[in-house]
């Protein structure tokens, strides 16, 4: 999860969550709900830019976690895969889409 390699990165750097909120000019609320939600592929740059680090370096799995991770960018959203069951839920959810759009 992206929250989870944001708070390695920053514990690695020896900054805050307060401190990439600061460099990013947003409030600390913001980061933290950005960062625990379904950030855009926007903001996921610039954390990654603030941070100084490969966007790639955000989507490592964590110890113990599957080795299935990434993102997804559909209609300007970004959604985050930690695993198997992550990429099954949105399959689900965008077939839904798709087919209730087919029948409009």
């Amino acid at each position: 999860m992206i929250k989870d390699a944001v708070k390695g990165i920053l514990k690695a750097k020896g900054m805050t969550q307060s401190d990439l909120a600061k460099k990013l000019g947003i409030s600390q609320e913001t980061i933290s709900r950005q960062i625990g939600g379904n950030p855009t592929l926007k903001t996921i740059t610039d954390i990654a830019n603030a941070l100084d680090v490969d966007i790639r370096e955000l989507f490592r799995p964590t110890k113990g976690g599957e080795l299935l991770n990434g993102f997804v960018q559909y209609k300007d959203k970004v959604y985050v895969i930690n695993n198997r069951k992550d990429l099954e839920s949105l399959l689900e959810k965008l077939n839904t889409q798709t087919n209730y759009t087919k029948l409009d």
